[in-house]
This record gives structure tokens, C-alpha cells and sequence, in this order.
């Protein structure tokens, strides 16, 4: 089940867009910045910086969990809470990236808390 590594129509994505710099919303308040981020087929994700909130932490937020982007205000909107997102397996980028099986830690993660 690849729907949770794609972005959904109603997001507003347009493929080929730099996020990069976006402000990312959780549900319940402002996480960070996405410091990266891919829109590979069925791989496509957002590498955030949560900056001082947890200490510096990056997270990978696959693109299935992106409810909207605002583009004017280059702030990206995700269905999850803060405390999921902090739950969420720490992303490092010297060992994860292209690492299929942290993705698949991610995406069942992320699935197991799954909204509508």
C-alpha cells in the first residue's frame, strides 16, 4: 500500500514545486521548516526540522500525511498531532536516506495512525 508515500489531489501539490523553507502545521501548532524533501513515485516525503521544539530533531513525514499546501504562505498543513510527530522514528539523513526498511518503519507508523 503505497498511498501513504504520495500526495493526495485535494493537498494542492504541484509536482516539481520546491517546498523547501515551507512552515509545516500539525494539527495542534507549528513543528518546523522542511529542510528537504522528495516527490519520487511513490516515495515522496518531506524531511522536517523541528528546530528547538524537539531539539533540534528531523522527522519524515511521508507525503500521504500533507492535508493541504499553501503556497502564498508557504506553510504545509499535515493531519497529524505534534506528539505523533514527535513519536515518529528520528530521521538521520547520513543513514536513512534511500534506506528502504526505515521507510517501511515510517510508513507503518504512520499508517497505524491513519486519518481520514
Amino acid at each position: 500500500m503505497s498511498d501513504i508515500w504520495g500526495y493526495q489531489p485535494a493537498t494542492g501539490y504541484t509536482a516539481g514545486v520546491s517546498l523547501t523553507g515551507y512552515k509545516v502545521e500539525a494539527i495542534d501548532g507549528s513543528i518546523g521548516k522542511v529542510d528537504k524533501h522528495s516527490d519520487e513515485v511513490d516515495a515522496s516525503y518531506l524531511v522536517v526540522d523541528t528546530g528547538v521544539w524537539i531539539f533540534g530533531k528531523h522527522v519524515l513525514l511521508p507525503a500521504g500525511t500533507v492535508s493541504a499546501i499553501d503556497d502564498a504562505e508557504k506553510k504545509i498543513y499535515v493531519a497529524r498531532t505534534k506528539a505523533e510527530i514527535k513519536d515518529a522514528p528520528e530521521f538521520d539523513k547520513d543513514k536513512h536516506l534511500g534506506d528502504a526498511g526505515y521507510h517501511e518503519q515510517v510508513g507503518v507508523y504512520y499508517r497505524g495512525r491513519h486519518r481520514a
